[in-house]
């Protein structure tokens, strides 16, 4: 990495301690004030300067470098956070875009994902959330950073009675936050070129982070969603803890409290059978932001980091908003009269098959059996398709001639959502 990477006029150390929060519960609602802003534990203002960079020579990839970077204080103590930094082959004579990569569950950060962004000509910083080092540890675990903060991800349940800066979630949104800013000090960086993506807890974050932080263009989730209280791998753990404390844990870091603030293009990425971020719950999370949407929902879309690295709708979906490509195609909500369902679309690159997806099953999502029928086009751009007696949940993919899947809205028969 250039020297200019690590720029000498950084302080030695960040200021231990974070300005006041203001927070405010009424009713059980995290307020929001008129001008737009969330009330929320993080101190933007703080999280927008760029953090101080540790090296770490100790790590060693091909084509990326390892650093940390200083975090948030947890339980008084200054903590550093690991990533991965690589940038594309041809930066050195203009200003690329980047992307900022959040890992899932069992997960840290991984240079092979920053290689495949800096392939298609983004730098991309891939940072651990949850105070480790790429280091195996056995049982799907890693070595523990001795400047790393709380434990993570289930973990949090039980630190609700934490101060706020001390529990994970805080934690891992101050360092995605900590991230876009470090990205946007480098020389190299286009600072209103830089989006985010994150896999299952890290879709989870993702849906938090952006949220907050108006500055990432775009945000690309893969699995990750709110209403974890209402219907999620977690459900059977928020019954079993203390009610007051389930609820106090979800009106604090439950996506859904934030989204309908996000401002950039969000792009959702599920399978039809995921048994952690079910469909009800997706489809309620990606309904609450007010901004544009596109949703790719493959059926039966297998759970795992790296299925969720690789959809090529995502690498479109940054190429049209951060390198002027054509765009994914845009489609209408779905009309229905009767059994007949019809809905019209747009598209930059040319649609050569529609699927209509449905099932006929209730009860958990990831037990439910889904049927794939083909479908013509009754006019350009329009297509229609009958709905079969007894379906419960049905959408349409639509498939362009690269194979890139955009999806139409969810729709559920009434009572058939969960």
């Amino acid at each position: 990495m250039a020297s200019s990477h690590f720029p000498g006029h950084l302080p030695e150390k960040v200021p231990g301690a974070l300005a006041a929060r203001v927070y405010a519960v009424v009713l059980g609602l995290i307020l929001f004030p008129a001008a737009g802003w969330a009330r929320v534990p993080w101190n933007l203002k703080a999280l927008s300067n760029p953090p101080q960079i540790y090296p770490a020579p100790q790590f060693h990839e091909d084509g990326v470098q390892g650093l940390f970077f200083e975090g948030v204080p947890w339980q008084g103590k200054a903590t550093r956070v690991f990533a991965w930094y690589g940038v594309p082959t041809d930066s050195k004579n203009h200003r690329v875009p980047a992307v900022v990569l959040v890992h899932g569950g069992d997960g840290t950060a991984f240079a092979d994902w920053v290689r495949l962004w800096n392939s298609r000509g983004y730098a991309a910083i891939a940072i651990d959330t949850c105070g480790s080092v790429p280091i195996p540890a056995g049982n799907n675990t890693w070595q523990r950073s001795p400047f790393g903060g709380p434990p993570c991800w289930e973990e949090s349940f039980e630190q609700i009675d934490w101060p706020e800066k001390d529990q994970w979630p805080y934690h891992a949104v101050a360092a995605i936050m900590l991230a876009n800013s470090l990205l946007r000090s480098f020389p190299e960086i286009d600072p209103d070129r830089i989006g985010i993506t994150g896999i299952s807890w890290g879709g989870y974050l993702t849906a938090l982070a952006a949220s907050i932080d108006r500055r990432f263009r775009f945000a690309a989730l893969v699995y990750g969603c709110g209403f974890l209280g209402e219907d999620s791998y977690w459900v059977p753990q928020f019954r079993m803890m203390d009610a007051v404390k389930a609820q106090k844990w979800l009106r604090l870091w439950d996506p859904s409290v934030y989204l309908k603030k996000a401002k950039m293009p969000f792009l959702w990425v599920d399978g039809t059978n995921d048994e952690f971020y079910p469909l009800d719950s997706l489809r309620k999370s990606y309904l609450l932001p007010r901004v544009p949407r596109t949703l790719s929902i493959r059926v039966r879309m297998p759970h795992s980091h790296d299925d969720g690295e690789r959809p090529e709708e995502i690498f479109a979906f940054a190429d049209h908003l951060l390198r002027s490509m054509p765009s994914l195609a845009t489609v209408q909500a779905p009309s229905q009269r009767g059994a007949l369902v019809w809905l019209s679309y747009t598209a930059q690159i040319p649609i050569v098959k529609i699927d209509f997806n449905y099932t006929m099953d209730r009860g958990e999502w990831k037990d439910r059996h889904w049927t794939t029928v083909a479908v013509e086009s009754q006019s350009p751009y329009e297509f229609q398709a009958k709905l079969p007696s007894g379906v419960t949940a049905y959408y349409f993919n639509l498939i362009d001639e690269h194979g890139l899947i955009v999806s139409s809205d969810l729709r559920f028969a009434a009572g058939a959502a969960r």
